[in-house]
């Protein structure tokens, strides 16, 4: 135990340098960061019952957007199931909240061996599952240390992490060596995991469960209720720039713009990434830019039509995988930023046709995929980007072309979910391998 009060230590100081950086973002930026009862101290809802219980874990909107096929996919395959899920992020939170309302939701404690153990002996579980890569030393540790399994399922490793794991080798193999299962997307992902330690047994390339429930309709309710909100006709032509990130609002705007030159009726979506930069678009097309703007959070029913000269600004929470199925045509934003890239899938699964940058590590072998296909324009800058919006809009056949092989790709990917959730159910835990949070246990441990 004395390495994880090590870790202990580490964090304490990490956090008490960072005081000054998240005093400003509370306070200046007005950036919350969710509940720290339940980060720092490990007081979440004390689960009561004894029905089999799995913890899934996922950091932001992403992550919590691909639970849905896998969360349903569990409940069929392990009866009476309860299901946790917990985010890093507080925008991950709110539409984890707002997806699942029926489920426990909370926020990660944390890697302080206290919040860790606090939170298990309260939620006691029988498995936890990390959407993705995201490995802390302290509660793999003490995961174990209460026999409680951990796997990692849409396992991925960029070559630049890559790079970063290596440097810190031991640390990083035993982390690894205490997940009971990876699940990996595919080849290349197995072989860097391995290259890391992972014991070969406990290793599956299973494919990845974000190509399972996208939607691919769009006249789908959902999708069609959205269009009838906004007040935008059927056969509208809309360009969404959806998880952008500065400076890529003003290069789709300026591209909108020009476009609009010769086609007036264009309309435009933009939807940020991050909801702390809402206001900050917002400003940028109204008082920098002096152009009308529409604000989704504004809209509470169907009222006044939209007009094509009128920003749309999608200020809000867990909608934008439904909004892609209104775009005539997509960029995908993070990526003519340093930031490496933003998730194209949804989109794709529309069948829209896809623009987006050269900065896309982060998802590397999608981009590979769509191109190899043809399923997709990738551009250097916004004059690029305006030149491609141009031609998309303006020959209509080949952007639907773009847009079908992209949209076959993403189906023919799909079905990664039901093997993932048939090897977690085998993983569960027969009894349950925390004792409950009760007043007698509290006492026990002040004793």
């Amino acid at each position: 135990m004395l390495v994880n009060w090590l870790f202990n230590l580490g964090w304490m100081l990490v956090l008490a340098l960072a005081t000054p950086w998240l005093a400003y973002r509370r306070w200046v930026q007005q950036k919350r960061f969710g509940n720290w009862g339940e980060k720092l101290l490990g007081l979440v809802p004390v689960r009561s019952g004894s029905a089999p219980c799995i913890w899934l874990h996922a950091v932001s909107v992403g992550e919590v957007v691909q639970l849905s096929s896998l969360i349903a996919e569990l409940e069929r395959q392990v009866p009476g199931l309860e299901v946790v899920i917990s985010t890093t992020t507080t925008t991950g939170n709110a539409v984890a909240r707002q997806r699942f309302p029926n489920h426990t939701v909370i926020f990660w404690p944390l890697d302080f061996t206290w919040a860790i153990s606090t939170s298990l002996r309260r939620l006691r579980p029988n498995l936890v599952v990390l959407v993705e890569l995201e490995l802390w030393p302290n509660f793999l540790s003490l995961a174990r240390h209460h026999h409680v399994p951990v796997a990692l399922i849409n396992g991925r490793i960029t070559e630049r992490s890559l790079k970063g794991y290596r440097r810190l080798g031991p640390l990083v193999r035993r982390m690894l060596s205490q997940l009971d299962w990876l699940s990996v997307q595919n080849r290349e992902y197995a072989d860097r995991f391995l290259e890391l330690g992972v014991p070969p047994e406990r290793l599956s390339i299973t494919g990845s469960i974000k190509f399972d429930g996208v939607l691919t309709d769009p006249a789908a309710p959902a999708v069609t209720h959205l269009r009838q909100l906004l007040g935008i006709p059927p056969k509208a032509q809309i360009f969404l720039a959806g998880s952008t990130h500065a400076p890529e609002e003003q290069l789709a705007l300026a591209a909108w713009q020009q476009v609009r030159a010769d086609f007036p009726e264009l309309y435009l979506l933009l939807a940020p990434r991050h909801a702390e930069r809402f206001e900050e678009v917002a400003t940028l097309v109204r008082s920098q830019l002096g152009l009308p703007l529409l604000r989704r959070s504004e809209l509470k029913g169907p009222g006044m039509p939209a007009t094509p000269g009128t920003v749309i600004l999608l200020d809000s929470l867990g909608e934008l995988s439904r909004f892609w199925g209104l775009a005539t045509v997509a960029f995908v934003g993070g990526s003519l930023t340093n930031r490496g890239g933003q998730s194209m899938i949804e989109p794709a699964g529309f069948g829209v046709p896809l623009i987006f940058g050269p900065q896309t590590w982060n998802f590397a072998t999608v981009v590979a995929q769509l191109q190899a296909v043809q399923g997709a324009t990738v551009v250097r800058n916004g004059d690029e980007l305006t030149e491609s919006l141009g031609f998309l809009i303006q020959n209509p056949a080949l952007a639907q072309a773009q847009g079908r092989r992209a949209q076959e790709l993403i189906i023919s990917s799909q079905g990664a979910t039901r093997s993932i959730a048939e090897r977690l159910a085998h993983i569960f835990t027969p009894v349950h391998p925390t004792e409950p949070e009760t007043t007698q246990h509290r006492e026990r441990q002040a004793a």
